[in-house]
């Protein structure tokens, strides 16, 4: 079972629960219709990594986005992650009306930073992407169309949040294509004071 680091020490999520379409202009760059409710999918254990890994057959995009960890129905942690997306087979499944399991949940397609412990205001958290030192993505609690408690609550009506499990709360705009060698930077900050910083260099499956 693949782990992920909570303050230096290893914990395995049973899962990874996304939320799509939760920034106003990221929907509007991928011409997707308003939701009137959160788009909620899941990724499995197995699609967990440290690393952020592309290949020569098909283009993988990449978007960044705030991402905690759950327990006992609360935020106990927070952190940088990354959910890769076949956006061509994405775009094909949904024309199909079809899951987007294969877009979505294929093996290192759930990247994190390391975790640490967050018992503050989520109303203070937001992140930065720069791609080889450019600002990519930028996020900020206040620009979600759904909130965490929210998002909490309407998941866990129909689905269990085990100890452990991570959320992502969705992609502001800026999402693009990975290509090998690039340099990410993931920041996440809390007002002012920087959280984490993570680096990563894209290499080849």
């Amino acid at each position: 079972m693949k782990q992920i680091k909570i303050d230096g020490k290893l914990f395995c999520p049973s899962k990874v629960v996304c939320i799509g379409r939760n920034y106003v202009d990221h929907i509007k760059e991928l011409n997707n219709e308003m939701p009137t409710q959160a788009v909620i999918f899941v990724k499995p254990n197995s699609a967990i990594s440290e690393r952020i890994v592309t290949n020569d057959l098909e283009p993988i995009h990449y978007e960044a986005e705030i991402s905690f960890v759950i327990n006992a129905g609360q935020i106990s942690a927070v952190g940088f992650g990354l959910d890769l997306t076949k956006r061509a087979l994405q775009s094909t499944l949904k024309a199909q009306g079809l899951p987007w399991e294969r877009a979505k949940a294929f093996d290192k397609s759930a990247v994190f930073s390391e975790f640490v412990s967050f018992s503050g205001a989520v109303q203070s958290l937001s992140l930065q992407l720069l791609i080889n030192d450019k600002l990519t993505q930028y996020a900020h609690y206040d620009l979600m169309i759904h909130k965490p408690a929210g998002i909490i609550n309407e998941v866990s009506a129909f689905m269990s949040f085990e100890t452990g499990d991570v959320l992502m709360t969705g992609t502001p705009k800026g999402v693009g294509q990975l290509f090998e060698n690039d340099h990410f930077t993931g920041r996440l900050f809390q007002g002012e004071t920087l959280l984490i910083e993570q680096h990563w260099t894209v290499c080849a499956k």
